[in-house]
Formats: C-alpha cells, sequence, structure tokens
C-alpha cells in the first residue's frame, strides 16, 4: 500500500516550481489570437506519483508493474506513466502558448496503470482531487469540463449506475465549474449538461458504463438510464435551438488498432451511433479520449453522407505496454471554432519530445501539425474530413503515411502501417455501426478497394 500512503499525501494542492515551457514562435501567437474562439482539450494524464529515476529500472515506477524502464528521465519514460513535473509542464506551456482560451474539455483518466491493490477508493478521490487542484492553479479563472475515465474509480472500469463515494466526490471537487443541474447527473450516474456558451450545450457522457470490462453493467440494455437522458438532453436542444458538444472519455465507433472491435461493447455503440444520427443536425463536435493515440472519425448517415466530426485526443501520459511497437509523445491539444454557429474549423496539435526533454531536462513543447495545413483542408467539418479520409485509401498514401506518424504523436518517423494496419485504421475512421465496418473490413480482406 505504499502508493496509497505517497496518493494521500498529494491530496491537497500542490505548490511546485513552474516548469518552463519553449517559447512559441510569433507567427502561431499571432495565427491563434486571429479571429475564432479557441478551447484546449486535455487527456489521460494518468499521474503516477511513485515515478523516480532509479538505478534499479523495475523500480523507477509502480505503472511498469515490474517491467524494466529504457530511458528514464525528469519528464518520464515510455514505460510509465505521468510524473508531476510532466503535467507541470503540459499547464505550463498550454498557459504561456494562449493566454485567451474560452475553456478546457477534460476527458478523464487521472490515476494510474497499476495493480488494483495498490489503489483504493480513497487514493482515485485523491488523485482526481489534485490534478483538480493543479487545473485550478493554473487556470483560476477559466472554466473546466471534465468527463469520467475509466481509471477515475476503484475497482478500475467497474463504475456503477447510480451514487457513489466517487460521483459525489467528484461532483464536490468539481463545483467550481458546473450548475446545479449538472452536479445533480453527476453525482447520480456520473455524467450531466451545461449551457456553457449562449446556445451552445456541452454534453458529458459517462461511456464508461459501457465498456467491455465493466461488469457491473454487462447485462444491462441501459445503463442508469443515461441513453433515454441523453434523448431527451438532445432533443430539448434541438427544440431551444442549442448546438451540442459532446465529450466522453471511451470512445465510440471501432479501434483504429484493433480490427473488429469496438472500444465499448457494440450493441452499447450501435444504440449511441443511432442516437447522435438522429441529432447529427445540432451536434457540432464529438471530443473523447481513452486509446491515448490521436485518430479522428467521421460519423455518415445512412445514405453515407457526413454528417459529424469526431476527434480522440491523444494522452499526456506517454505510457505503453511492453507488447506494444510504438507509443505516444504527450500530448495537448487546442481547437479553433466559430463563435457563431460553434462549428469547428481548425486543430493546433502540442507535443512533448519525451527523449529529447529527458535529455536535455527541460520540457520543449512544440506544435505538431496544424490540421489544416498539414492536411490542405479548408476546415474540421464533417465533409473536409470524409474527403480527406478518402486520400488515404490510395496504395502508398502519403498522406495516410502522415495521419499514422500523428497518430503515434510523432513517436517515431520509421514505422509505417500497411496491409491489415491500414485497413484496420482506415475502416475505423469511416464505418462506425457494424454494418458498415464489417462491409469495409470484408472489402478490405479481399483486396478490393476499400
Amino acid at each position: 500500500m505504499e502508493l496509497l500512503l505517497l496518493l494521500l499525501c498529494l491530496a491537497g494542492p500542490l505548490f511546485y516550481q513552474l516548469v518552463c515551457s519553449a517559447p512559441i514562435k510569433e507567427s502561431i501567437r499571432e495565427r491563434h489570437l486571429q479571429g475564432g474562439s479557441k478551447f484546449w482539450h486535455l487527456s489521460d494524464l494518468h499521474f503516477d506519483p511513485t515515478y523516480h529515476v532509479n538505478e534499479d529500472p523495475t523500480k523507477v515506477c509502480f505503472s511498469s508493474k515490474g517491467v524494466p524502464v529504457t530511458d528514464p528521465g525528469l519528464f518520464g519514460d515510455f514505460m510509465c506513466d505521468s510524473p508531476y513535473q510532466l503535467i507541470q509542464s503540459a499547464f505550463s506551456h498550454m498557459k504561456h502558448v494562449d493566454q485567451q482560451p474560452d475553456f478546457i474539455i477534460w476527458t478523464g483518466d487521472s490515476p494510474p496503470h497499476v495493480p488494483v491493490d495498490e489503489l483504493s477508493t480513497e487514493a482515485v478521490i485523491s488523485v482526481i482531487s489534485n490534478m483538480t487542484h493543479t487545473l485550478r492553479q493554473f487556470f483560476p479563472e477559466l472554466p473546466i469540463y471534465p468527463a469520467l475515465g475509466n481509471h477515475d474509480f476503484w475497482p478500475q472500469d467497474q463504475l456503477p449506475v447510480k451514487t457513489s463515494t466517487i460521483y459525489q466526490a467528484v461532483a464536490k471537487l468539481w463545483t467550481p465549474w458546473l450548475n446545479q443541474e449538472a452536479l445533480a447527473t453527476l453525482q447520480e450516474g456520473g455524467f450531466y449538461s451545461q449551457l456553457i456558451k449562449p446556445g451552445l450545450r456541452l454534453v458529458s457522457l459517462n461511456t464508461n458504463l459501457y465498456y467491455t470490462p465493466n461488469k457491473v453493467t454487462e447485462n444491462m440494455t441501459d445503463p442508469a438510464g443515461q441513453f433515454k437522458w441523453l434523448q431527451d438532453t438532445l432533443e430539448l436542444s434541438k427544440q431551444s435551438m442549442e448546438k451540442v458538444y459532446v465529450i466522453a472519455h471511451v470512445p465510440i465507433g471501432y479501434l483504429p488498432y484493433a480490427k473488429n472491435t469496438t472500444a465499448m461493447r457494440e450493441h452499447h455503440n450501435e444504440k449511441l451511433v443511432d442516437i447522435f444520427r438522429s441529432y447529427s443536425d445540432i451536434i457540432q463536435g464529438h471530443f473523447y479520449g481513452h486509446t491515448h493515440r490521436d485518430s479522428m472519425m467521421v460519423l455518415l448517415d445512412r445514405q453515407g453522407t457526413p454528417v459529424n466530426s469526431i476527434f480522440v485526443a491523444p494522452a499526456v501520459t506517454p505510457i505503453k505496454s511492453p507488447l506494444e511497437p510504438y507509443s505516444n509523445n504527450p500530448a495537448v491539444r487546442m481547437y479553433l471554432y466559430d463563435p457563431q454557429d460553434y462549428s469547428l474549423q481548425d486543430l493546433w496539435q502540442y507535443y512533448l519530445n519525451l527523449t529529447e526533454a529527458n535529455k536535455k531536462e527541460m520540457p520543449i513543447w512544440s506544435l505538431e501539425y496544424i490540421m489544416t495545413e498539414a492536411f490542405g483542408i479548408k476546415d474540421i467539418q464533417p465533409q473536409s474530413l470524409h474527403e480527406l479520409a478518402l486520400t488515404f485509401e490510395v496504395q502508398q498514401s502519403k498522406t495516410f503515411q502522415k495521419y499514422f506518424t500523428h497518430f503515434m504523436v510523432s513517436y517515431n518517423e520509421t514505422i509505417t502501417c500497411e496491409d491489415d494496419c491500414k485497413m484496420v485504421q482506415v475502416c475505423s475512421v469511416h464505418f462506425l455501426d457494424r454494418e458498415s465496418y464489417s462491409w469495409c473490413i470484408k472489402k478490405g480482406s479481399t483486396g478490393g478497394p476499400l
């Protein structure tokens, strides 16, 4: 229980010296400030307070679970979850690069990947409290809208369908950001909605209720009544002529790295996709985390018309499993949106080259790409993303290889994705339901064009 004791010690506000961030080129700063409105997206912090550089490579962090680390440094290692210095450097960079964002969305997973007996309900609350207080120290006046992740509970993944100690605790922690109506459903079921701008509603879903490892909900058709609540909420938004942003941890659709595998239970995925198709005219964007990688999806209606843009943000934590051939560099991102209709216009993806940061003992956060510039598209609306995704299907597509390099957050540009790897990636972008995805995989497997 060494980890539990350390987590409890870190429960209160932390006052560390801010880690410096790399200066941002003036041209990039000016582009940020030219028109439009902006918000940040943070996901998968996975704070590991046990991280410390040690002569024994198996004892650098609990999150490596005894696997030897490869290149530990001040800002972490690819076999470990985030040290506090890494998280601080990310927040410091966000604060430095743009002083005028409208809000932050935070799509879950604060605790580390450690064995279940190294945590407890109190330890999980302690970590979420720590991350909440740290965010408030860096951004005291900025609204932050969280979604719960599958690790934001103990035992992990087992999020319940009714009120719990953790649901009540996060509702109390997030009171500065949420109104009473949002807090009421948050503490009962882990989800909420809130009007965050005139005519813009944010819906924060607890998609962990549909996550396959969640044994609590495995035989339920509508865990916590969230589907009905979502439909009622979206219907009311439609009648009120509101636009909607959907945030959650576990994404809809099929995983871009695992063939025939949805991130949540397939029948729950089918239901969510149906709901989102029905209300696609008011939904202006979907924002998820969980996979730790950078990917996009385009929701098509039944006629094949692109109707929604969906983004899965890469993680702050750099951790990977020993069997994975690649990981991700730590990342945060910013979106540009139109303040009139709340349509998404662009995204800026920032990252930390972890190897370089450890070598220089300085967190040099950099702009990895601006999506419209990197891919030659006019915006990040559904039609633009649809046309971009079609270029991925071309054999030896340089555009797809660029996309895959960004998928890994520039972890290793020499790693390529071909054959089955590419087929799974490409099918996951366009086909979010069982029927269309199966068709895509079958077509790709028989050698036909995707």
